[in-house]
């Protein structure tokens, strides 16, 4: 009964962090082809404090409430034609970014310099997956699409790491210690 009422409770706060990422994805700063948005430091937070099984879930959550049409992709925008366009890559590279970042804290420990690292390599994976989905959506070159959807946002991106990792593991410290949320390990300072 415990087990599956803390499930429920998790399942739970990934719909609320889905509800977090399309919130933040209308922080928006505007660039030709890719808008800078809080999106990535949201799925970063999700990973962060939820971990590689519901970080993900979150992200997965928002992902289909954005693909079914409501909109909460950047923009206020929704739909598979989002997912499908130009930058619908980024948005599917949130899905490993988020594994991959609570996957690296439950293996290390939930500590802001290693929330750190791992918040890069979910922001080099995002980046990496949107780069590589814009080159074959607008048909461009490598170089191109690397000009557009990779290099103007390393730095804003190592910068939302930073705040996703301070603030993820403050977050997940305290709601461990409310035991609003079960430690997949012990918490480190």
């Amino acid at each position: 009964m415990l087990q599956s009422h803390n499930q429920l409770k998790m399942w739970i706060t990934s719909a609320l962090f889905a509800a977090i990422i399309g919130i933040l994805a209308q922080v928006t700063i505007p660039l030709p082809l890719v808008p800078i948005t809080g999106q990535t430091l949201a799925v970063g937070l999700a990973a962060t404090i939820l971990g590689s099984r519901y970080g993900t879930l979150s992200v997965i959550f928002y992902g289909l409430i954005g693909a079914i049409g409501i909109p909460v992709f950047s923009g206020m925008s929704g739909g598979l034609g989002v997912i499908i366009g130009p930058t619908g890559g980024f948005i599917i590279g949130f899905i490993p970014a988020a594994f991959l970042t609570g996957l690296y804290l439950e293996k290390t420990s939930f500590t802001v310099i290693n929330a750190m690292i791992a918040n890069t390599i979910g922001m080099l994976v995002t980046l990496s997956f949107g780069t590589v989905w814009l080159k074959l959506a607008i048909d461009t070159t490598w170089a191109g699409a690397f000009a557009a959807g990779f290099f103007p946002f390393i730095i804003v991106g190592l910068i939302k790491a930073f705040l996703a990792s301070w603030i993820g593991i403050t977050v997940y410290k305290r709601l461990v210690s409310a035991k609003l949320i079960s430690s997949p390990q012990h918490v480190s300072n």
